[in-house]
């Protein structure tokens, strides 16, 4: 099953079940990185699970309803090969916030590890309901419904040795399952359809239920995805510059066309980490998170960008522009991968037009 800010491991057993790991963006507003959490997410990089664990108690000493904290905790407990520990800290956390999908998916991955695969088919039942475009977690499902399918065929042809369109069905569902191909999954792109590591926009196949987020040791996931429109959804399987669905036509209206080039101006720098046309992307005066200072933001950026091994994609669906003279607002989903994440969250970025460019000001995700 899928997670998101770990390494992306893949369960032994189960290799195409992804969690949730670090980094993911939980479907709310989520302070950026507060106090400790940036040094808990570099001990879990590497490897340095017990000092992680004694970081993220400590941050959550005196906020013990910390969302994001938790949610680390139990992907700690997850590598430290502590499942009940985990599975009670994402349980606990699907019961304080019902609303996030993620720690349902997590669980999912847990209970799939344990062989546990009805309790892993509701958790991800849950997840969907949700959030009926979490992509990972139809993906995830679709696994599911493939290691079912394998164990009744089995037991059909422990009844029946000679029924030969049994075994064909089970030898296909193995094959699936080992080589990571299950079409018992639907082909969901990262970005608008509840999915794991897949690129096309899935179509649930299952009634969605409501949902959760979660990371499990040897996995990764995505964030929640809403399908309102039908938008162009960003390949997920192409991890290099972000790809937007520009009008076919220019609009001659009010330039909104020049602010979706930005956005994707902004989305291609981030992907190639080009830390001199990214943060160009900003305008001088742009509200840095938390208020910090310009040049703390820009240095946390560096390092979780440049810094970061690996590849990183951006990709961004067709933003929704609104313009009132020199402000325009862009509205657009975004789907971000990098070793070991990936996540798809609604960002809004507000725009100030200075010396005849559109500049970030400000920018949230949710």
């Amino acid at each position: 099953m899928t997670s998101t800010p770990l390494p992306r491991h893949r369960s032994k057993q189960f290799p195409t079940l992804r969690a949730m790991a670090l980094g993911l963006a939980i479907g709310f507003s989520v302070p950026s990185f507060a106090d400790n959490l940036p040094e808990v997410q570099r001990l879990i990089k590497q490897g340095q699970y017990p000092q992680a664990l004694e970081k993220v108690d400590a941050y959550l000493s005196p906020r013990p309803k910390d969302a994001q904290g938790r949610f680390l905790k139990g992907l700690i407990f997850t590598e430290m090969n502590r499942p009940a520990d985990a599975i009670g800290v994402f349980t606990k956390l699907t019961e304080d916030y019902p609303e996030l999908p993620e720690p349902y998916n997590n669980l999912a991955v847990l209970y799939a590890q344990q062989k546990q695969y009805d309790k892993a088919r509701t958790a991800l039942e849950m997840a969907i309901r949700t959030h009926p475009s979490y992509a990972i977690a139809y993906e995830n499902l679709g696994d599911i419904y493939a290691k079912l399918a394998s164990q009744a065929y089995d037991k059909a042809l422990q009844l029946d040795g000679s029924n030969a369109i049994a075994q064909n069905k089970l030898a296909l569902i193995r094959d699936l399952i080992t080589t990571g191909k299950g079409n018992v999954k639907p082909a969901a792109p990262v970005a608008a359809a509840p999915a794991p590591v897949v690129a096309a926009p899935a179509k649930p196949a299952v009634t969605p239920k409501t949902a959760g987020v979660a990371a499990t040791p040897g996995t990764s996931a995505v964030a929640p995805t809403k399908p309102t429109e039908t938008k162009p959804a960003a390949s997920a399987a192409a991890p290099a510059a972000p790809v937007t669905s520009a009008p076919a036509v220019a609009k001659p209206d009010n330039g909104s066309d020049e602010v979706a080039k930005a956005v994707a101006a902004w989305a291609s720098a981030w992907s190639r980490k080009d830390m001199k046309a990214y943060l160009g992307a900003y305008a001088s005066d742009f509200e840095t998170p938390k208020g910090m200072s310009r040049k703390a933001w820009e240095d946390e950026r560096e390092l979780r960008i440049a810094g970061k091994a690996g590849k990183i994609s951006v990709n961004i669906d067709e933003p929704q522009v609104t313009i009132k003279g020199d402000r325009a607002t862009a509205k657009f989903r975004q789907h971000y991968k990098a070793p070991g994440i990936s996540s798809s969250t609604t960002k809004t970025l507000i725009f100030v037009r200075a010396g005849g460019k559109w500049l970030i000001k400000d920018e949230n995700a949710r």
